[in-house]
């Protein structure tokens, strides 16, 4: 046997063994990204001072069972909608969830802020749950990088929902369109989600998205993994950004 059938020999021989290593670490990707972690790049604005525009979020499957979104590469779109998650659980208030938008498609994150059941209103941009006003630190007014590149005066308090999550909000100076909504009961099946960039973000408050079914969840988002250098390290006429590296979205 000369040497080139011995070359084509050895690779029939082992081209089975290197179909096997492929197709195994395919199927370990697909078992990981499927049942366990997925990351997620912010796209907007919406969730500032928490997110901001190119950061990346690990994204945990399992906090609230799994549903046809669980599935990598967007695979669960052609499946059909169904009413229950395996191993369901309820988000709670406060989560900052990854989830499908209703009606576009896309995938969106969002903090929750209504369950099944609650009652949800806005006035003059102060949140009341279930009738009773959301509790809120006085406004502090700061001067912030805007994406992409825009100054903007904006106001940041921090507020702290029924059952004791508190995280940050920005508004701005003017009247927002969103500042008075509701009272809105969120029906069964359903999550009320809202930006903390409360005057910049596209939410349940608005018609073009609403309420959120259940089985669109993708999962919880937990930290921060990968951030944009800051700002203000150039131009200290600017307030830095919320610390956010390796720190968890939910206090």
């Amino acid at each position: 046997m000369d040497e080139a059938e011995t070359g084509k020999s050895d690779w029939r021989n082992e081209a089975p063994e290197w179909l096997k290593t492929v197709a195994g670490a395919f199927l370990a990707y697909m078992a990981f990204t499927t049942v366990a972690f997925a990351q997620f790049e912010i796209p907007s604005e919406s969730m500032v001072p928490h997110l901001e525009v190119g950061d990346r979020v690990t994204v945990s499957k399992f906090a609230y069972g799994y549903s046809r979104h669980s599935l990598p590469f967007e695979a669960g779109r052609l499946l059909p909608a169904g009413e229950h998650r395996f191993f369901e659980r309820l988000p709670r208030r406060g989560d900052v969830a990854v989830f499908i938008h209703p009606r576009s498609g896309e995938t969106m994150i969002k903090r929750l802020i209504g369950l099944p059941g609650d009652t949800i209103e806005l006035r003059d941009g102060a949140l009341l749950i279930n009738g009773q006003a959301v509790p809120t630190t006085t406004p502090e007014l700061l001067l912030r990088l805007a994406h992409p590149g825009a100054r903007a005066w904006t106001q940041r308090a921090e507020e702290t929902l029924p059952d004791g999550a508190a995280h940050a909000v920005h508004s701005t100076m003017s009247s927002s369109p969103f500042d008075n909504f509701g009272p809105f009961l969120v029906p069964q099946g359903q999550l009320f989600f809202m930006g903390d960039n409360r005057d910049n973000s596209l939410d349940s408050r608005w018609d073009g998205m609403g309420v959120v079914p259940i089985d669109n969840l993708i999962g919880r988002a937990e930290i921060i993994y990968a951030t944009r250098i800051d700002a203000c390290a150039r131009d200290v006429s600017i307030a830095c950004t919320m610390p956010r590296w390796l720190r968890p979205l939910r206090h």
